[in-house]
């Protein structure tokens, strides 16, 4: 390995120790590494700017609006009233509520926090009052929102494609399936602990009040059909669809339901414009990261490093989970995905793994890290709905990270689960 390759690294490294924010260690990496090979620093700026003048990058802030616009209204209390109609009368019947709203609000915004916090402030009083544990429900909201970023649309499948260029549809497509099986692996988790302890049974099924409750929620339950319907036809891009989603929120959330006001858009927007602002700065800086690993044949080294260990596939999926569970754990899901989606992607494709198959076990895996202690930022955000103690939910948590974990070896062993629907387009 080169000096300047060796800079590039050990500094990148060192920033993160120290708490440097991940745009900005990336970028002092990167200008590093450029002064000592004596690269033009032109390099630098061109790289970044060309990363966001990118066509698909427009879906980010997009899809961050019509999150917060779908979080703004009453949009999620419509889809907890539908899913409450259907699985309320199961023993621990709000528990399976609370994990298909977020499943279904994960269709919408594609944001784990979003999708806690929108569904947790429902979900939280509804369950407190009908006495489940306060700790219980609050893993059940984190682990709930560890969808959002899997289901499509999904941010961190964009900043993916944009990192590998590859097509953010087939990321989209390979991630519903994946969604789905931990969806219902989540309410298999939730139904044994609600038998185990008994927790209480409401109601009876009611086909009029389902009627009543799709009814209510028909233009919130209609826009993943129109935005990923679109997708998949080819009526529009993903790009185009981000845009359909902020138009068809404002449609529904202004004019239908009424229950978001013009000065609630304007500070709506104004955070938008922050995060966003974050993020590019993010991308800028890794697409000139990745561009100096490719340009110093770091993925080459590595593979020779990795094969040592790695013998196979097999051996190298196992140790890529632990290391990106790790990383997940102590690391937003989005700053793990652009310092190591161009040095990963390459050795994947090297040992034969198909591209679409590792994007979606990786982002599987370190959207998990989202819900896993000590980082686990949903579990935050669950807490501090229901200021319950972070210990005590970490216990209730684990069974469902157990879970995901199994999901994660389905999607690690049988690639078909991620790779089938992205093969039908």
């Amino acid at each position: 390995m080169t000096l300047a390759a060796t800079v590039l690294i050990v500094v990148m490294l060192a920033t993160l120790i120290i708490g440097v924010p991940i745009g900005w260690g990336l970028t002092l990496a990167s200008f590093a590494a450029i002064m000592v090979e004596d690269m033009p620093i032109a390099v630098l700026v061109q790289r970044m700017f060309t990363s966001m003048d990118a066509f698909t990058m427009l879906a980010v802030p997009a899809f961050l609006v019509a999150g917060d616009i779908m979080a703004q209204g009453s949009i999620s209390k419509r889809l907890v009233d539908f899913a409450n109609s259907i699985f309320g009368s199961l023993r621990g019947g709000l528990a399976i509520v609370a994990i298909v709203s977020c499943t279904i609000f994960a269709a919408l915004t594609g944001s784990a926090l979003a999708t806690t916090a929108a569904i947790g402030a429902i979900m939280f009083p509804a369950m407190t009052q009908k006495n489940y544990p306060k700790d219980f429900t609050s893993s059940v909201l984190a682990i709930g929102g560890t969808l959002g970023p899997v289901i499509p649309p999904s941010v961190v499948f964009i900043f993916y494609a944009q990192a590998t260029d590859l097509s953010v549809v087939k990321l989209f497509a390979s991630g519903i399936l994946p969604g789905i099986i931990s969806c219902v692996g989540m309410c298999v988790v939730a139904v044994f602990v609600a038998r185990r302890r008994n927790f209480p049974k409401e109601g009876h099924l009611s086909f009029a009040t389902i009627v009543r409750a799709t009814v209510k929620a028909f233009f919130a339950l209609l826009m993943p059909l129109i935005i990923l319907g679109g997708i998949y036809s080819g009526i529009f891009t993903a790009t185009e669809s981000a845009a359909m989603a902020v138009i068809y929120g404002l449609f529904v959330s202004v004019l239908i339901y009424s229950d978001v006001s013009f000065m609630d858009l304007a500070k709506l927007f104004m955070g938008t414009a922050k995060t966003t602002a974050n993020l590019m700065i993010l991308i800028a800086a890794a697409n000139v990261f990745g561009y100096l690993v490719g340009y110093f044949n770091i993925p080459r080294l590595l593979q020779a490093l990795v094969m040592a260990y790695a013998p196979n596939a097999f051996v190298f999926m196992v140790m890529c989970g632990i290391a990106l569970l790790i990383a997940g754990m102590f690391m937003e899901a989005i700053a793990v995905t652009v310092i190591l989606a161009p040095i990963l992607h390459p050795l994947a494709v090297g040992f034969g793994i198909d591209p679409v198959h590792f994007a979606c076990f990786m982002v599987f895996i370190l959207c998990l890290g989202i819900a896993t202690p000590p980082f686990a930022p949903s579990m935050f955000v669950a807490c501090g709905i229901s200021k319950e103690p972070f210990t005590r939910v970490t216990r209730q948590i684990l069974p469902f990270i157990g879970e995901q974990v199994l999901v994660a070896i389905l999607i690690g062993a049988f690639p078909f689960i991620a790779t089938w629907l992205p093969s039908l387009l």
